[in-house]
């Protein structure tokens, strides 16, 4: 089953979306599979991280602006280079181990929709596989 999502975004930011992972598994009431959260966007991606410490996403933004800063260098017209940069090292997907009708995840982790361009309307999908 497939589920797309919509966000609002501002520049840049981590935004958690774990919950709509367990309210999609609420409402198929699926037991055990997997399930694939996916970004169709080149500046913005999905990455699981700690949920318990806000500062842990500061410091993620942090680095990944000193890691990958926009350059007087960069050629692409649009001037997002860095946030292509950036959505590329984090990634468009994850997958998720579902078992018992949650997702296992450990117990400091949260799933999260990155921004890199903002602000936008975003959307991203889950897909759940019954295994």
């Amino acid at each position: 089953m497939l589920f797309k999502h919509q966000i609002k975004t501002e520049r840049e930011g981590f935004y958690n979306i774990t919950s709509y992972l367990r309210q999609a598994l609420l409402e198929t009431g699926m037991e055990s599979g997997i399930a694939v959260i996916y970004c169709p966007h080149t500046t913005a991606g999905i990455t699981i991280n700690e949920n318990a410490d806000p500062d842990v996403v500061t410091d993620l933004l942090y680095a990944l602006d000193k890691t990958y800063p926009d350059r007087p260098q960069f050629r692409h017209s649009e001037g997002n280079s860095a946030a292509h940069l950036k959505s590329s090292c984090i990634g468009a997907s994850v997958t998720v181990i579902v078992e018992d009708g949650r997702p296992l995840l450990g117990i400091w982790q949260g799933i999260y929709f990155t921004e890199f361009d903002g602000p936008r309307n975003r959307t991203f999908y889950i897909k759940l596989i019954k295994g």
